[in-house]
């Protein structure tokens, strides 16, 4: 039996953590640190040698300096363009035609390839159409653009939105063509009409194709506007870019060249946050 005097002692204090499961819990939190730092020096270590090559080249130099100038100058170039206001303006100035553009072409394209691709009277129509289109660059349009809608907004918003419709038109084409027959014939069997079938298995099925090319789009935003931006425009990147050249400011010319660098790096992992959004259902198999 046990002594009625050896209980108290026995249910005094507090629980104790047995020490085997804190010292699991230690090193499974470290583990899990060391993981997320190798990821981040896994991730930036080409662009910090990239960095180092570019400082130190012109330094010892392998390079002309004044036609690339170390990584640091074009910095402190950056940091005095962005102080002074005028790479807010610039920048301000080609995000605002770029996401124009881009969304137009998003609420065109999107309605458009999800047509074409379902129904196929439609696609044998307006498939040499597309052909003959989908392979005319947008920069040989540039002249027509500006002949029909002149220097302003409207034809660099115009050439914007006809870059970006085409990977988003052909990849939403491609993912409603793409779906897996099976499934059209199992959702059709449990009774779902046209409109249900789109919605719970058509688009669902397009998602990840879809965002492929809106992200595909979303970098044609960015280029074809800063080309189109060195003619006739007086503020954007494009513009900062062409006028830093003709007045030999080569750091500025970079300062500008990183800009649209970074900005086409923060729009592609928008785009990549709202494509796992709304691909929520779909299980990561990739290993590491």
């Amino acid at each position: 039996m046990v002594d009625i005097a050896e209980r108290p002692a026995r249910l005094a204090g507090p629980p104790t953590v047995p020490r085997a499961a804190a010292d699991r819990a230690a090193p499974g939190l470290a583990g899990r640190l060391l993981g997320v730092g190798a990821r981040v020096l896994h991730r930036t270590v080409a662009i910090a040698a990239l960095a180092a090559i570019w400082e130190g080249a012109p330094r010892l130099g392998l390079v002309d300096r004044v036609f690339l100038p170390p990584l640091s100058e074009v910095l402190v170039a950056w940091w005095e363009l962005l102080r002074s206001g005028q790479l807010a303006e610039h920048v301000g100035a080609s995000l605002t035609r770029s996401l124009a553009g881009l969304g137009l072409a998003v609420l065109i394209a999107i309605p458009l390839g999800l047509l074409i691709g379902w129904y196929r009277p439609l696609a044998e129509l307006l498939s040499p159409l597309l052909e003959v289109f989908r392979n005319t660059a947008a920069l040989a349009l540039l002249p027509v653009f500006v002949l029909i809608l002149g220097l302003g907004e409207t034809s660099k918003i115009a050439l914007v939105l006809y870059a970006c419709s085409w990977p988003i038109l052909l990849n939403t084409i491609a993912g409603v063509k793409g779906v897996d027959p099976l499934l059209i014939r199992s959702a059709r069997s449990m009774g779902l009409n046209h409109l249900r079938l789109f919605q719970k298995v058509i688009l669902p099925a397009a998602v990840p194709t879809i965002f492929t090319g809106v992200r595909l789009a979303g970098a044609y935003s960015i280029l074809v506007l800063v080309a189109a931006e060195m003619v006739g425009a007086k503020a954007g990147l494009g513009y900062l870019i062409n006028s830093a050249q003709y007045n030999f400011a080569i750091t500025d010319m970079y300062s500008g060249i990183i800009t649209i660098s970074a900005i086409g790096l923060v729009v592609n992992q928008l785009l990549v946050a709202l494509e796992r959004r709304f691909s929520t259902w779909r299980v990561d198999v990739s290993a590491g």
